[in-house]
């Protein structure tokens, strides 16, 4: 009986801690979504300068996520872009200082490192099936939309 009783505590402790349980599939990204320059203006309000395409192509980036490398190249990209569309330079750091101080992972804002994926991820490297996902997703948008033309306000 006692043999009996501690089987069944050991049983129950296993099941309750999750052993033996199978592992949940991994979380799938969801499908691209871009608001533009998001908390800045998406072109010149004075003037023909247009610099939105660079925001769709830094959004990409900040959707899919990955490591902290990444971010910075992808912040670098977008300070480049601006300043080649626009030649000011001024203009492209003041965008390259708000993403820096503005879309790390650990706020809770659309716009994010890794707003494609569940909150709380931070800083991570894609796994393979992760980087398979998110390709086929932005696959999915560029075939829509191969511009990267900012979405209509």
């Amino acid at each position: 009986m006692f043999r009996s009783v501690v089987l069944f505590l050991i049983a129950s402790v296993a099941l309750a801690s999750g052993a033996g349980a199978s592992t949940p599939a991994p979380e799938s990204i969801r499908p691209f979504t871009t608001d533009g320059c998001s908390v800045f203006p998406d072109r010149a309000l004075i003037g023909k300068e247009d610099w939105c395409d660079c925001c769709v192509a830094h959004d990409l980036a900040y959707w899919r996520g990955g490591t902290a490398e990444e971010r910075e190249s992808a912040d670098a990209s977008l300070r480049s872009c601006v300043a080649g569309k626009t030649g000011n330079k001024a203009l492209a750091d003041m965008m390259y200082a708000g993403v820096r101080s503005g879309g790390g992972p650990h706020f809770y804002t659309s716009y994010r490192w890794g707003y494609g994926w569940a909150y709380g991820r931070g800083y991570q490297a894609l796994s393979p099936s992760e980087q398979a996902s998110a390709d086929e997703q932005e696959a999915i948008y560029r075939a829509a939309n191969p511009t990267l033309s900012c979405p209509a306000r």
